[in-house]
């Protein structure tokens, strides 16, 4: 009995090890997406780490002192918290799977388009205009298009052709490729060379807090930002939950050979 008990301890201590990760990547997400003015689902893989984090705790509890009801608890709480964790990996994964970048011939960043994202996060940025508002009035505000404006090392506009610029700079603080602005400074650019080769075309003007805030290069720009996020949280993400699982699995085998082990000793004589 000591014997399992002190595995299923081992295993809950590993459990609650694996937890921070898992809060780590929630906290870091939601203050990522802070930075770059987004507020689309930041803090539910922060809230379920904390709660594996409780589950792991109340299993060693139960495991140390041999409270069974509480082992039982952490048994119930972390199956059902880790189907959760894979259900919300799974939807991470579909709904950021394809991408709106598309290369553009001569140039060292992309231009985005929404077309080639979900139709989930595209509604994020298109469904609600008030929610858009609130995005571009704080993207305005942000240092995302100020910081490339103050750049010194853009002398001419191969240079600026040949920088990598971050979705958000691409797609908010420039007009698109196709539309064949003629370079001035990395926020100033001369009349339309195809004024009608893209909608954004028209949109686009010179006035620092307008730029392209209102294309949809920006909106494109903004969801391959959180996508790109995304897809760096998983990484800790899938760790966590393929360590959890395996710890769970033996936890599981440890509860049962100390639930025999009572049943044995209790009628063994």
């Amino acid at each position: 009995m000591a014997v399992s008990n002190n595995i299923t301890a081992c295993v809950t201590l590993l459990a609650l090890i694996c937890a921070v990760p898992v809060i780590a990547s929630g906290i870091w997400f939601a203050s990522a997406q802070g930075e770059e003015c987004a507020r689309l689902a930041r803090w539910p893989v922060a809230i379920l780490g904390g709660l594996l984090l409780l589950a792991a705790l109340a299993g060693f509890v139960g495991a140390y002192w041999n409270r069974r009801r509480l082992l039982a608890f952490y048994l119930f709480a972390m199956a059902s918290l880790v189907v959760l964790l894979i259900a919300l990996l799974v939807f991470a994964f579909a709904v950021t799977r394809g991408s709106g970048a598309y290369p553009v011939l001569g140039r060292a960043y992309d231009d985005y388009h929404l077309d080639g994202f979900s139709m989930w996060l595209r509604g994020y940025v298109s469904d609600d205009p008030g929610r858009w508002e609130k995005i571009r009035a704080c993207l305005a505000v942000s240092d995302t298009c100020k910081k490339l404006a103050r750049q010194a090392a853009f002398t001419n506009a191969e240079q600026f052709y040949q920088s990598h610029l971050s979705p958000l700079q691409s797609g908010c603080c420039k007009p698109p490729s196709v539309c064949g602005f003629s370079y001035v400074s990395p926020t100033v650019w001369t009349a339309a060379a195809r004024p009608a080769a893209d909608p954004d075309c028209g949109l686009w003007s010179n006035d620092p807090g307008q730029l392209c805030y209102e294309c949809e290069s920006c909106k494109a720009g903004l969801l391959e930002t959180l996508r790109d996020q995304w897809h760096k949280a998983n990484i800790a993400l899938v760790v966590a939950t393929v360590a959890l699982v395996i710890l769970y699995l033996v936890g599981c085998s440890a509860y049962k050979n100390a639930q025999a082990a009572a049943i044995f000793s209790r009628y063994k004589y």
